[in-house]
């Protein structure tokens, strides 16, 4: 195992980019149109509602609670929302039960505080903490100013904090808005990853000319895809389907270089730590292979995308403690160096 080859490295890493490339691309099959808001039962039920609620006619006013108001909640989509969940209730509680169905292309959640999804949101906001977490309680503190990648950890953690701010968000209240600004900070914070790894596993920031010159043009044309790729969403067409191959062939390529890296640090030094992140890469997939399962919501709220976040916030405070040790590591060598 200690003294295998280079070329039986290079096979692992396209063993494990395989496996990513596989797993990944399973989550992207499409999926079946929901049937639920087509129900005519259901339908009903709206009509019935919003004739008996809604408009100047109604026969009831009901008044929306504030929290519900203040999250933009209509009386249409207050009667929406309750026959989603009158209807749901019918079928499961029916002899034989009938399955559970989808609504507008979703599965029908209990809110709470006028949140659409609330466990998503949570898992949204507990990895919001990790990157805060790593930014403040791990980066910081214990990488100095001066050490030349601290900066690009510290935007690593900005941008992770951004892009979990608007999945709550999204969660909270799905709007075109919010689903637009969800995608778009989700696929930056894949870029970003996708940017700043290389500069690590090649060390891209010391200061040579030939890495330089490299570093700029990376950084050229990783700014350059990503402007495209959201120019393509909001200008030409909003392709779900491309959204998520984009963001998977940026996550196969990161995934398959910190593998290689790890590995190879592992071989040098023999330190456990040093394989943090194919373990974090490992974790990530196995976290990822919980949307394959699609369930109805657990109790109205727990499903199979709010477990994918739930899965998330370990190996993100995994990877900050690896990124703080590979420093320290880094900038001891360094000093050996110099001595």
């Amino acid at each position: 195992m200690l003294t295998r080859s280079r070329g039986n490295l290079s096979l692992s890493t396209f063993a494990c980019a395989a496996v990513t490339v596989l797993v990944l691309f399973t989550l992207v099959q499409p999926a079946h149109a929901s049937i639920g808001d087509r129900l005519p039962e259901f339908r009903e039920c709206v009509e019935v509602c919003e004739r008996e609620n809604c408009g100047p006619d109604a026969e009831h006013h009901t008044t929306i609670p504030l929290h519900h108001r203040l999250l933009f909640w209509t009386c249409p989509q207050e009667c929406d929302h309750t026959c989603q969940g009158i209807i749901t209730q019918r079928r499961t509680s029916s002899v034989p039960p009938l399955p559970v169905v989808q609504f507008h292309g979703k599965w029908p959640f209990r809110r709470f505080l006028g949140m659409q999804e609330p466990f998503s949101v949570l898992c949204s906001l507990g990895n919001l903490w990790a990157h805060y977490d790593g930014l403040y309680n791990r980066v910081r503190p214990n990488i100095p100013a001066t050490y030349p990648l601290r900066r690009w950890y510290e935007m690593v953690a900005k941008i992770g904090m951004a892009s979990w701010v608007f999945s709550a968000v999204f969660h909270t209240r799905d709007f075109p808005l919010t689903e637009t600004l969800d995608y778009l900070a989700a696929g930056a914070s894949v870029m970003y990853g996708l940017y700043y790894t290389p500069v690590r596993v090649f060390r891209l920031d010391r200061p040579t000319p030939r890495r330089r010159s490299v570093l700029r043009a990376w950084t050229a044309a990783c700014s350059l895809l990503y402007v495209a790729h959201v120019s393509y969403l909001l200008l030409v067409r909003w392709d779900y389907g491309y959204n998520m191959a984009a963001n998977v062939a940026c996550g196969v390529v990161q995934n398959a270089m910190w593998s290689w890296f790890s590995v190879k640090r592992w071989r040098e030094s023999h330190r456990a730590w040093t394989l943090f992140p194919g373990l974090v890469v490992a974790w990530v997939l196995v976290a990822m292979s919980l949307e394959l399962l699609d369930f109805p919501p657990f109790l109205g709220v727990v499903d199979a995308h709010s477990l994918w976040h739930l899965g998330t916030i370990a190996p993100t405070v995994l990877f900050y403690n690896f990124l703080v040790k590979d420093a320290q590591d880094d900038m001891a060598g360094t000093e050996r160096l110099k001595l």
